[in-house]
């Protein structure tokens, strides 16, 4: 199960938001989870990566859910 550490990263990728380096450090190990993957400078959200952040948000509120949400241009 991802903390919530984990899932804020994940949501900051599937909404192309640049985070701070200390954060970059921990994106190496959802790398090696399988829930993101790096396309040159840039993280993605693999499928996996999407599933626990759509799940993440049907456990939210109507208000937090549609921030989560990850927009079906970023499947992989």
């Amino acid at each position: 199960m991802l903390r919530d550490e984990q899932l804020s990263i994940l949501r900051d990728i599937s909404q192309s938001v640049a985070f701070a380096d200390d954060r970059q450090g921990k994106v190496g190990q959802l790398i090696a989870d399988g829930y993101v993957m790096k396309d040159g400078d840039l993280f993605e959200l693999t499928a996996r990566g999407v599933t626990a952040v759509e799940e993440h948000a049907a456990g939210l509120g109507a208000g937090d859910a549609e921030q989560a949400r990850v927009s079906s241009d970023r499947l992989i």
